[in-house]
């Protein structure tokens, strides 16, 4: 019989695509507002790169267990043009998507048994991948007033409640509530972690897809973890499946200290040998000042969107809403206008059947409090966000 770490919950957004595929299928015109992928895929000379290498002939055999030397560079340089940091090639560790960075992380950091720490609400795989491997999940309510973000003293509290903590896992821009950790609250949390030798792992896949009031600003595309004073043993995790929108090439990478470099490297090579050779020829491509025009372009589509999109839902009558400050989504309570129906579960099963259209239900990231949530995507673009929300107002009028 199947293991008891692999009883895990499915990803609802996962089902609910395969109902929007079998919808489609039938005809229907479905708007799916669930998946959080950008549209427009990879810039082009990452495509340009990818044609050239299968071209050529080269043989695509295994790399090194945590990627080309080349592409370690090339993710070093990234962050000093972004955050002005000088990272080591050596402690990038490039990984299948940043789920795989994920895994391996917490392979090396933590042990079974160890507490780690998570916001609720928050990405699902976080919880599932952790309890995987034995860990101790520990989900601490980050609601509202403190902006769906941790604080030291939510911290505080399950420090006194569970006893030591062995890591943290935080996200900025945050799925589903694209809320953000500013310079002074990661600098807090930061240095809790350092004070209570915490292991911080910051989840930065949708950094550089914000709406800053001012581009220009330092941290407009978001405070890496790096860039903290205490942030000596934190592990930064990113991606080019977001800002590049190269969610199917899976490509991710994590920073690492320096005591984790050799344990990862170590894992890398017996779970996966290496990340996909062609991926990482490719990626490359995203470094050229063409590929960083080309996804700004698309972060602007999505700031117009946005900006209709928050003009356009308090008329539905939602509550509370989530800031969006980053990534794509809109993390909404339904309140009242949940109705007769028992949970977010039911509600969004019956706008998909009845007005085609998906958004997730929040129990996906929040078993505690997510019956009364959505999460919306607006990665779709600006003309079916206006559809989708004609159909949404139209469906709770009845």
């Amino acid at each position: 019989m199947p293991s008891a770490r692999s009883a895990v919950p499915p990803f609802q957004v996962m089902s609910i695509l395969d109902r929007v595929a079998r919808l489609r299928a039938e005809g229907r015109d479905v708007i799916s507002l669930c998946a959080g992928e950008p549209a427009g895929g990879a810039p082009r000379e990452v495509r340009e790169l990818a044609a050239a290498t299968h071209a050529s002939g080269a043989a695509l055999g295994y790399t090194s267990a945590v990627g080309l030397w080349s592409v370690r560079e090339a993710i070093a340089g990234h962050y000093a043009r972004w955050y002005g940091l000088e990272v080591a090639p050596e402690q990038v560790a490039v990984a299948t998507g940043s789920s795989g960075a994920f895994m391996l992380t917490f392979l090396a950091a933590f042990d079974v048994g160890d507490v780690v720490v998570l916001a609720r609400p928050g990405y699902p795989a976080y919880r599932n991948i952790l309890r995987t491997l034995g860990c101790r999940v520990v989900e601490v309510d980050c609601g509202a007033d403190t902006g769906f973000q941790p604080t030291p003293e939510v911290l505080d509290a399950a420090l006194a409640e569970h006893g030591r903590i062995a890591g943290l896992v935080v996200a900025s821009p945050a799925n589903p509530t694209g809320t953000m950790i500013d310079r002074e609250r990661m600098t807090a949390l930061a240095a809790w972690c350092a004070e209570h030798d915490v292991r911080l792992v910051s989840d930065e896949i949708y950094h550089g897809i914000t709406y800053p009031a001012d581009p220009a600003a330092p941290d407009a595309r978001g405070v890496c973890a790096w860039d903290v004073p205490g942030a000596e043993s934190a592990v930064v995790v990113s991606s080019f499946s977001k800002y590049w929108g190269m969610t199917g090439w899976r490509l991710g990478w994590a920073l690492l200290p320096a005591d984790l470099v050799a344990p990862v490297d170590a894992l890398a090579g017996n779970i996966a040998l290496c990340p996909p050779a062609p991926a990482q020829l490719a990626a490359l491509g995203a470094f050229s000042e063409a590929s960083y025009a080309e996804a700004d372009g698309r972060v602007a589509g999505l700031a117009r969107t946005r900006s209709l999109l928050l003009e356009d839902v308090p008329s539905l009558g939602w509550g509370p809403l989530a800031p969006a400050d980053g990534a794509f989504y809109l993390y909404a309570g339904l309140g009242e206008r949940l109705g007769g129906y028992a949970s977010s579960v039911e509600w969004c099963a019956a706008l998909l059947e009845e007005e085609g259209v998906a958004l997730v239900p929040g129990v996906d990231f929040d078993g505690a409090h997510g019956q009364g949530y959505v999460r919306l995507s607006f990665a779709a673009g600006a003309d079916a966000v206006a559809e989708a929300v004609g159909r949404i107002r139209r469906f709770q009028e009845r």
